[in-house]
């Protein structure tokens, strides 16, 4: 499918001026926090709710304040602290295990995203996440979220996951080819939750809908 530049501009114009009028506002992106901080929410947002996740945010911090507090906790009492907000087990151990290895590293992340996804646990989203948030380079925090809103304006993947799709992959990183990149993510990602959602998209309020590709079929 044939991406049009054109489109890509508007698309990247209304995100910003939505984001600036009704972007929501987490512990993880203010200004001050740290590295260690900026990871530790990418790992604890994968498949849950922001929202969950900044009411449990602090406290997690508080009682782990860096990699090696982490590293130093035993699987079953990091199990028991991350109960609250579900996938515990899973969670526990991507966690743990990132910690151990940064702990090694004495902190230092890998600038490169193929030697970030070397790392155990380390995946596509969580590489290109660090690759935003820590070292404010343009990758896309492509998840089903985002994918949902690329889709829906400019037209349908092809594969179920989008960590193989050349069309979705292509076309997030094309979006996020700015200089303010983290923002535009952080825009998409929450327009995604508050306007495009997956159940009940508001389509009628929708600062896209004009070029929208599924507002199009549905009208």
């Amino acid at each position: 499918m044939r991406i049009i530049n054109s489109n890509i501009t508007l698309f990247r114009e209304k995100l910003y001026q939505w984001y600036d009028r009704n972007g929501r506002h987490f512990p993880w992106r203010d200004k001050s926090v740290n590295n260690y901080q900026k990871i530790v929410s990418e790992l604890l947002l994968q498949r849950t709710k922001a929202e969950t996740v900044a009411k449990f945010y602090p406290t997690f911090i508080q009682k782990f304040p860096n990699w090696k507090t982490v590293s130093n906790c035993s699987i079953n009492d990091l199990e028991g602290v991350l109960k609250p907000i579900g996938l515990y087990k899973q969670r526990a151990m991507r966690l743990h295990s990132f910690a151990k290895e940064m702990t090694k590293r004495n902190g230092r992340i890998p600038h490169g995203k193929e030697e970030l996804e070397k790392m155990p646990m380390v995946g596509q989203y969580i590489a290109n996440a660090t690759m935003s948030l820590v070292y404010d380079k343009p990758y896309p925090l492509l998840d089903v979220n985002m994918a949902r809103v690329l889709e829906r304006f400019f037209g349908k993947r092809k594969l179920v996951d989008i960590r193989y799709d050349p069309y979705i992959q292509e076309l997030a990183h094309k979006v996020i080819a700015v200089k303010n990149s983290k923002v535009l993510n952080w825009a998409i990602l929450d327009f995604a939750a508050i306007v495009c959602k997956a159940r009940t998209p508001n389509c009628q309020a929708c600062l896209l809908n004009v070029k929208c590709t599924f507002y199009k079929k549905r009208s």
